[in-house]
């Protein structure tokens, strides 16, 4: 006669059918979609026990390598030592209503198909990883092998044929659940009630429809990785795409100004074709640099196709027809046509310019990261220009048009001083930070980045930017004023090297110093960007 007591498959397939639970069966029931329904995970963090299973499910039958994390487990406490107790959340896509991912991806790689799922089409993906950026719960993960970046579907092809996703089916708590809601109740009430969960981001940003069953909190929570603070990715492509075509906006800008004011009646010096070429130089090497930052880099142009929502797609847009034009005024130049024409063109370069250096700040003011979300990155993407200022100056004293040489130089030394004064609102803002600020966590962590792991770095951009931007400028102002053309050549160029050099140290530190929003907690955390 069988012990009752003793568990067979039998009686635990029997109990789970009996309980309802999805949690140990191959076959799911879930309800059919009615009108205004979708599918979201159900969490319930009472029933996790931390055992990670859930994510060697999902590698296992997604055929990932271990650190390309779909589902992840993060660890919290909760109250302080000994009265203290642990909070986990196993957290994977959560399928927003108002996915940023899909928004900001030039590919248009991420589609919401009609149960609500976000799915990721890994063909037309290019590797850019800015939907790595633009998720605040960095649920996108790249694929180093392949090139292209990769997220949870909810195991959709499973759930079409009625079979359990593998972090549901494997869930030793069964904390893992498929359910189906009303999007509308859920974004106008429930999410708020419903979807939080300690050391999350604003569920407004998104909208998450991932529900969460917590127990009583009681005490404050801490994430258990809240004492490790590492630096971000360098991504040194974009270091010097970016600057370089900012410095080529910069020297365009001056450009444009000289060829106005000579037409209204000044007497300055008129451009020639090697001004425009030092003009067009920069943006047309900087612009191919970006390639080295993707996965696929032969699919680049492909970045173009998502201009109605995504930032970068503009970006690649406006400084692609921006550089491209700045080769046809190189044409103009070298033939010497008429200067009412090539003012004309010039008009037409300016605001799509202006319009491509805003496009490239606003990738990169986005809520997932709060150091970059600021106004102050777009006014630092546009003043460094001041740079292109420089190289122009260089040439002009280069060909002794001194007067006109100088008359940049004082426009250049006010420019200079705007970056300084730039740069010390950053060190204000960190130095008075305070820890009722809604994103404190993440910009304390850029606080200490900048301040225990970088201090030299920061230093010396300061002390170069003063060197290169208002010193030796200001010396070069006083040689051409006293005809020494040749040493202002010498101090003009130095000062571009180090002044370049002390952008090259900030922009480094700003991508560095970048702390994400997240899962809190997430120790195992893969190839999250």
């Amino acid at each position: 006669m069988s012990n009752p007591s003793i568990l067979t498959p039998e009686s635990f397939l029997n109990f789970n059918a009996d309980a309802n639970l999805q949690q140990g069966d191959y076959h799911i029931d879930i309800p059919e979609l009615k009108a205004g329904e979708q599918y979201r995970f159900h969490f319930d963090t009472t029933a996790c026990i931390g055992c990670h299973a859930c994510e060697v499910a999902c590698n296992e039958q997604n055929n990932n390598a271990s650190d390309v994390k779909w589902r992840r487990v993060g660890e919290m406490s909760v109250g302080t030592f000994p009265e203290m107790t642990q909070l986990f959340n196993s957290m994977s896509c959560n399928h927003c209503i108002d996915p940023e991912c899909l928004k900001g991806c030039p590919t248009e790689s991420y589609i919401k198909i009609d149960n609500g799922i976000v799915i990721h089409d890994d063909d037309t993906c290019i590797g850019c990883q800015y939907c790595t950026w633009n998720c605040p719960y960095e649920v996108p993960v790249f694929n180093h092998d392949r090139g292209v970046v990769t997220k949870c579907h909810m195991c959709y092809d499973k759930l079409a044929n009625n079979q359990t996703p593998a972090c549901v089916q494997t869930c030793p708590g069964a904390a893992i659940e498929i359910e189906a809601f009303n999007v509308e109740q859920w974004q106008s009430k429930d999410m708020y009630e419903q979807g939080v969960a300690p050391c999350l981001p604003d569920v407004d940003i998104t909208k998450p429809t991932t529900r969460y069953t917590l127990p009583e909190i009681n005490g404050v929570v801490t994430p258990a990785d809240s004492f490790m603070v590492k630096p971000n990715h360098a991504e040194w492509p974009l270091v010097f795409m970016t600057l370089l075509t900012q410095v080529s906006f910069g020297g365009f800008v001056a450009l444009f100004a000289s060829s106005m004011l000579n037409l209204i009646g000044f007497d300055l010096a008129s451009a020639n074709v090697f001004i425009v070429l030092a003009i067009f130089l920069p943006a047309a090497i900087g612009l191919p640099l970006s390639a080295l930052h993707l996965g696929r880099p032969i699919l680049a142009l492909t970045a173009m196709k998502n201009y109605k929502t995504s930032w970068l797609s503009r970006e690649a847009i406006a400084l692609g027809v921006y550089t491209g034009l700045l080769s046809l005024l190189l044409v103009l130049y070298y033939f010497e046509v008429s200067p009412v024409l090539k003012f004309m063109l010039e008009s037409l370069i300016l605001p799509i310019g202006i319009y491509g250096i805003y496009a490239q700040s606003m990738i990169y003011r986005i809520k997932a990261r709060p150091s970059w979300n600021k106004k102050e990155t777009t006014k630092v993407f546009f003043s460094v220009g001041y740079i292109g200022l420089i190289l122009i100056a260089l040439c002009l004293s280069y060909m002794n048009q001194t007067a006109s040489a100088n008359v940049l130089i004082t426009v250049l030394l006010f420019l200079s001083f705007y970056n300084i004064t730039l740069l010390k609102t950053q060190s204000d803002f960190y130095k008075n930070l305070s820890d009722s600020h809604k994103n404190f966590y993440q910009l304390n962590k850029t606080k200490k980045l900048y301040e225990e792991f970088f201090p030299k770095q920061n230093k010396y951009r300061k002390q170069m930017l003063y060197i290169g931007g208002l010193i030796l400028p200001m010396f070069a102002l006083l040689f051409n004023a006293q005809g020494d053309n040749l040493a202002a050549v010498f101090l003009l160029g130095l000062a571009l090297i180090i002044s370049f050099s002390s952008e090259i140290i900030g922009r480094y530190l700003f991508y560095v110093t970048a702390v994400a929003q997240g899962l809190a907690g997430n120790f195992f955390v893969g190839n999250q960007r």
